[in-house]
């Protein structure tokens, strides 16, 4: 369930902090009622990048399937073998 705090409850710097590290999810922050900001630890964001780069990359390979500009593998590795003496 996402958490939600009030922007004056910035101040306490330290209980941010811990919130953010035990719920190791986005605090929603509002202002005046509003969704003004979102605040997360260090890990959390490491982690949703982290997964957010290879749901991209899959999506890329995805495209390039459909679009049908994929190489076999073993034929490049044999081309680049063969180019570069290894």
């Amino acid at each position: 369930m996402p958490q939600i705090i009030p922007i004056k409850d910035l101040k306490n710097t330290s209980e941010v902090s811990e919130l953010c590290h035990k719920s190791d999810e986005p605090i929603f922050v509002t202002k005046n009622g509003y969704g003004d900001m979102v605040i997360m630890s260090m890990e959390a964001y490491e982690r949703d990048m982290y997964l957010n780069n290879i749901y991209k990359t899959l999506e890329i390979s995805r495209s390039q399937f459909n679009n049908g500009t994929v190489h076999d593998g073993y034929e490049v590795l044999r081309d680049l073998r063969e180019e570069y003496g290894l």
